[in-house]
């Protein structure tokens, strides 16, 4: 089986050190995941998430003279909740074009103070 960048493959988890955790894919190729693409949260201590022996899916970040960068957090869909937008009332144009001439006005003020 060809490995590329951005596919996703399952492994199985065969070493865990303080950087990151090996992953065996098909075909007897390991690569690594770093402890930055575990998980979406902050990870201090990968035994948390992850035991040798597991199997995980993972994306293939980088291939590299010989090295294969795996992310597993990059496999988790993210749902995003919809974006609220408030409406405006009517009138805000008008009510931002007051706040204007009042900025103005203050400058001006400030700015006679200043070279009295």
């Amino acid at each position: 089986m060809e490995i590329e960048v951005g596919s996703i493959l399952e492994g199985k988890v065969t070493g865990i050190t303080k950087f990151g955790a090996f992953v065996e894919l098909s075909g007897n190729v390991t690569g690594l995941v770093h402890i930055s693409e575990i998980a979406d949260v902050y990870v201090r201590d990968i035994h948390q998430f992850l035991k040798v022996g597991d199997t995980v899916k993972v994306k293939v970040l980088s291939l590299r003279e010989g090295k294969i960068g795996l992310s597993i957090k990059k496999t988790m869909e993210k749902e995003r909740p919809p974006r609220y937008q408030r409406e405006r009332s009517e009138g805000f144009e008008e009510k931002r074009r007051e706040k204007g001439s009042r900025s103005v006005f203050l400058i001006r003020k400030i700015m006679t103070f200043l070279f009295l």
